[in-house]
């Protein structure tokens, strides 16, 4: 399988997901520039984290007019897979791959550590590897990440079961306390409509090396493995 890493200006994930592809999975990866309009054959399309173009004017709204995102976007209606990842996440929203917007943490500050997520949809082409409600140890690192949407979107969200992860305590349980930015219903991660797009303010990408103390991440990324196998 073949991963295609977007880097845009600013981006600072595309390394670790390259890593996670390439060294943890021992899958092919290439690095797709923001300008380019080749996807280069990519089976699985990446975008990282990071602050492109300097998270000017609004976090991800910039990158959503890079060349390379026509070819995402065309990836994405063709049900090929897409995931996002923090500033992915934000830049898949501005370019309407994803519902509802990622604003400033609720703290009004940058947050950096790990932090406990629930799975919350275990039979998604990113999540089978995981049982539900299972809790995982993932980093965080954003000054944007409060998801919001509008009432309706976020009832279809969670009746659809497209609510991937929440953020939680460590006995899974949901809580103010836990919610690390406030967003609403202390959602860390969403499915589109056809669930082959996450986008995910945790990173899974720097969670997948036991020697670093949190492989955690490494459930996603045999899903992906998987599924777009089967």
């Amino acid at each position: 399988m073949k991963f295609g890493i977007v880097t845009f200006p600013g981006s600072n994930g595309d390394y670790d997901a390259y890593h996670a592809a390439a060294e943890a999975l021992g899958e092919e990866a290439v690095y797709l520039w923001h300008k380019d309009h080749d996807l280069k054959d990519s089976d699985v399309v990446i975008l990282p984290g990071g602050f492109s173009y300097g998270d000017y004017l609004r976090a991800g709204a910039i990158a959503r007019f890079s060349p390379i995102m026509t070819e995402v976007v065309a990836h994405a209606k063709r049900g090929a897979p897409i995931l996002a990842i923090c500033n992915g996440f934000q830049v898949a929203c501005e370019a309407g791959l994803l519902p509802g917007a990622l604003m400033r943490n609720i703290s009004r500050r940058f947050i950096s550590r790990v932090v406990t997520v629930r799975v919350e949809n275990a039979t998604s082409m990113f999540t089978h590897e995981y049982f539900a409600a299972q809790v995982l140890r993932l980093p965080i690192a954003h000054g944007d990440g409060r998801y919001i949407a509008d009432p309706d979107v976020i009832a279809s969200l969670e009746d659809d079961g497209r609510v991937a992860f929440r953020y939680s305590a460590p006995d899974g349980s949901i809580g103010d306390a836990y919610n690390v930015n406030g967003s609403v219903n202390s959602i860390a991660g969403i499915l589109n409509e056809s669930g082959n797009v996450l986008g995910l303010m945790p990173h899974p990408e720097r969670a997948v090396d036991p020697l670093l103390g949190v492989p955690d991440g490494l459930g996603l990324f045999h899903s992906l493995l998987a599924g777009v196998a089967a």
